[in-house]
């Protein structure tokens, strides 16, 4: 099966129960739940990983807040977040958090005649965008940055995430980043209340309600993106270059990264230095219990994400990730899987 037909078959999916395989009486299974960000690795590590231990793997992509809300509970035996918690929701919740790859959040657009890459925006711009400040495709501060390109006098509809959404947050530190008056009205979380707009559940609902919607914007992983065929934006990094998405972009942001600047390796890829980086990479984030119900539940989690990041490096890239440096994948061995208590 190609990229894009395997990617297709799992956004469907993912409205409901992600990932449904049914596994052999004898064989362990696991659930987990949260972002959608990772959705379409995680199906395929799953699916692959099922081929050769028989142990299959249930996730629901229903977005960060609902996957923190569940692992919270111990209803699911592995949580997936892209907002990394900090250490003190760690120790409160006794919660153990790694990174399994990196991707980056896209700005996408619908406008006809418009090809992907051919828009270029700057992080305030963009602000002023999700602000309602920006309302039209040719307003003066979009076309200053876009001399020669037909930009249609046409109403902006912007797109988010209406559910609790590691995505949006990622995508809002961005934008508070970029922008004071952004930072002082709306801030970043995982739930923001727009001034305007439309909102999609998941990466898949935002990419749809974007392909549905004329002269719309919004924001989602980079997979959806290409999966969906939605013209990108190019965006200005931190060292004034216009840069395109893609895996090389997003490595060159996390080229420097301190993974341990920060409590479960939380820390943020968004504004990186670098001619060649993505402005807004991140890693997205497995949470699982210090203490579980049943011990033998996590260590079969992490018997997965342990193959996963030690095999899955390919499948990731063919996805349009970026595997964890090897480097990184010993410290998440050592560190993160050594806390489970699995007996």
């Amino acid at each position: 099966m190609n990229k894009r037909s395997f990617l297709a078959a799992a956004s469907a999916a993912a409205v409901t129960v992600a990932l449904t395989f049914a596994s052999a009486a004898s064989a362990q299974s696991v659930t987990g739940a949260g972002a959608s960000f990772p959705f379409p690795v995680y199906a395929k590590w799953a699916e692959a990983y099922k081929a050769e231990t028989g142990v299959a793997v249930n996730y629901q992509s229903i977005g960060s807040g609902g996957g923190i809300r569940q692992i919270k509970a111990r209803t699911v035996d592995f949580g997936a977040t892209d907002a990394p918690l900090s250490g003190k929701d760690l120790d409160e919740a006794k919660l153990i958090q790694f990174p399994t790859v990196l991707g980056g959040v896209v700005p996408v657009v619908n406008i006809p005649g418009i090809k992907p890459g051919e828009i270029k925006l700057t992080g305030d711009v963009l602000a002023d965008i999700y602000r309602g400040q920006i309302k039209k495709w040719n307003d003066p501060k979009i076309a200053a940055l876009n001399e020669g390109v037909k930009l249609p006098d046409a109403t902006i509809t912007t797109v988010y995430r209406s559910d609790a959404s590691g995505t949006t947050a990622i995508f809002s530190t961005y934008l508070s980043e970029q922008s004071a008056p952004f930072k002082s009205a709306l801030g970043a979380s995982t739930a923001i209340d727009w001034p305007t707009g439309q909102g999609g559940k998941g990466n898949e609902g935002v990419a749809a309600t974007v392909k549905q919607v004329p002269n719309a914007i919004g924001y989602v992983e980079y997979a959806y993106a290409k999966q969906n065929t939605l013209s990108y934006i190019t965006l200005q990094n931190k060292a004034g270059k216009f840069v395109a998405p893609d895996a090389a972009s997003f490595e060159a942001a996390a080229a420097g990264a301190d993974w341990n600047a920060a409590p479960g390796f939380g820390i943020s890829l968004t504004s990186q230095p670098g001619d060649a980086s993505w402005p807004i990479t991140a890693p997205t984030f497995v949470l699982l219990p210090k203490e579980a119900k049943d011990p033998k539940k996590t260590e079969e989690v992490i018997k997965f994400f342990r193959w996963s990041l030690e095999k899955g490096g390919k499948m990731a890239a063919d996805l349009d990730y970026v595997a964890l440096p090897k480097k990184l994948v010993s410290e998440v061995e050592a560190k993160a899987f050594g806390q489970a208590k699995t007996n």
